[in-house]
């Protein structure tokens, strides 16, 4: 099993930066992927980012309202991935949530969740 321990979220103004950490333990060899998701009150769970887990070099993917503000990257070496976000608007309000992905391409686990709020 895979266990994902998320921190960093928090209160931002408009335009500021946070930082989100996701750390794995457990069965990590089975993980082929991590992400980022946000669910925000009222509406369906969205994925804002994601990046493969090779070592061989990783590929990433973005929601389009978070492409060039946010950047996902990882830590193999810390079992990691990371969010940064910058240029943060009211509308990124939301629970974000680390998720790991199998090769078969389904969840193995997710984050407990951490709020992130903008604003002023």
């Amino acid at each position: 099993q895979v266990q994902l321990v998320e921190s960093g979220g928090g209160l931002v103004q408009p335009g500021g930066s946070l930082r989100l950490s996701c750390v794995a333990s457990g069965s990590i060899f089975s993980i082929y992927a991590m992400a980022w998701y946000r669910q925000a009150p009222g509406k369906q769970r969205e994925l804002v980012a994601g990046i493969t887990s090779g070592d061989s070099g990783a590929s990433t993917n973005y929601e389009d309202s978070v492409k060039g503000r946010f950047t996902i990257s990882r830590d193999n070496a810390k079992n990691a991935v990371y969010l940064q976000m910058n240029s943060l608007k009211p509308e990124d309000t939301a629970v974000y949530y680390c998720a790991a992905v199998g090769s078969d391409k389904h969840f193995l686990a997710w984050g407990q969740g951490t709020q992130v709020t903008v604003s002023s």
